[in-house]
């Protein structure tokens, strides 16, 4: 790109450069901890506008002398990309819930500054509009091993292309022990399969906690290069309504759907010192699912990598935690505050029942015929 053209990213067109109020440069600092930040708040722009106006100078960071073969660069720089993203539509997400409000009952922000993202607190079509102009890429892993796959994967994946990231490209990663009892399904318009088959293991515990590094080697080995955010699912469960972008961060956490009221001196952490992922009593914020979690490839290898540490170090030392990888999860939000976290809407049991605070189901849990699923693995 010239200069020309890289100078052009970097202005609104005449008449729609604004100054943001202090009140949001205040947040942009709460949020990003930057206290220098260059970012314009642009209004509505009229449809004469330049589609180049509109995006904020995210894609001036490549320059036409980077070497294409220099990879670390280019992750460095769609790292910076993504960054640039997060904290608009961040800030896009958190002065909706500041100004529209509607979900008083609820815990909609962290003592941390993460929003917990419930259904009304933000609006989608200002958000949709956003990433659409980013051309974002999102990608899903999914593992289905023994009788999984005939038992979920089917009802997933159909669901997942039915709400899952509506009108963003997607990349389903599929992890099977045998590709060729993958189901054949009709998937919609910027959307794609990728199947690996992966080796499987003798106790389902460690097809829970094995994944952790195998998701590890598949974000280093291509991943990282192909999509912008990613998630990891459990394979059980089924989308309900539209999972979308309002669910992307830089590190995202789901509550779990038992244990979002309780106390944290109720939850079931791993409360063995002996483990390393062992929390003590007094301290926790949130009980977090694995059924999902996500981020930027980035966050979510790192995530992945510390996790299967500590499962390594456990295994050295003789213990499994409690929940197996959810416990090491636990403890590395714990640690490492997650930027975005997911209501309980977005990972529903509908055994709970359906509280008033649960305003609109995204996906729920599918029952858990473990003694028929689990007797093979």
């Amino acid at each position: 790109m010239d200069e020309e053209a890289g100078s052009a990213r970097n202005k609104a067109p005449d008449g729609y450069r604004i100054r943001p109020p202090l009140f949001l440069k205040q947040l942009l600092i709460l949020l990003t901890g930057v206290r220098t930040l260059h970012l314009r708040f642009l209004p509505a722009l009229p449809p004469s506008a330049k589609r180049s106006s509109i995006e904020l100078g995210t894609f001036a960071f490549y320059s036409g002398r980077r070497e294409a073969d220099d990879e670390e660069k280019i992750m460095n720089v769609k790292g910076k990309v993504i960054l640039s993203m997060l904290v608009v539509s961040t800030v896009i997400v958190v002065f909706w819930e500041y100004i529209h409000s509607k979900r008083p009952e609820v815990v909609t922000m962290t003592d941390w500054k993460a929003p917990v993202v419930w259904e009304g607190t933000y609006n989608r079509a200002v958000l949709d509009d956003y990433y659409a102009k980013q051309k974002i890429t999102v990608g899903l892993t999914v593992f289905a091993v023994g009788r999984y796959i005939e038992h979920y994967l089917e009802e997933f994946l159909t669901s997942a292309n039915k709400h899952f990231m509506v009108g963003h490209r997607v990349i389903f990663y599929v992890m099977v022990d045998d590709v060729s009892r993958m189901p054949l399904i009709e998937l919609g318009p910027l959307r794609s399969f990728k199947v690996f088959e992966v080796k499987p293991e003798r106790r389902w515990q460690d097809v829970s906690m094995v994944r952790m590094k195998t998701i590890g080697e598949h974000i280093v080995a291509h991943i990282q290069r192909e999509v912008d955010f990613l998630f990891c699912m459990d394979v059980d469960q089924v989308f309900q309504d539209e999972f979308g972008v309002e669910t992307l961060g830089e590190s995202v956490a789901q509550l779990q759907a038992w244990w979002y009221k309780a106390d944290p001196d109720e939850f079931t952490y791993e409360r063995r010192k002996e483990s390393a992922a062992y929390i003590p009593f007094g301290e926790g914020d949130f009980y977090y699912h694995a059924a999902i979690f996500g981020g930027t490839p980035t966050q979510v290898l790192n995530i992945t990598q510390e996790c299967f540490k500590g499962i390594l170090k456990d295994k050295k030392n003789d213990i499994e935690a409690q929940w197996h990888d959810e416990s090491h999860l636990n403890k590395y939000f714990l640690l490492n505050k997650p930027t975005k976290i997911l209501s309980p809407e977005y990972c529903w049991d509908y055994h709970i029942g359906l509280p008033a605070d649960i305003k609109l189901v995204k996906m729920s849990w599918q029952t858990k015929e473990y003694n028929v699923v689990r007797n093979n693995v």
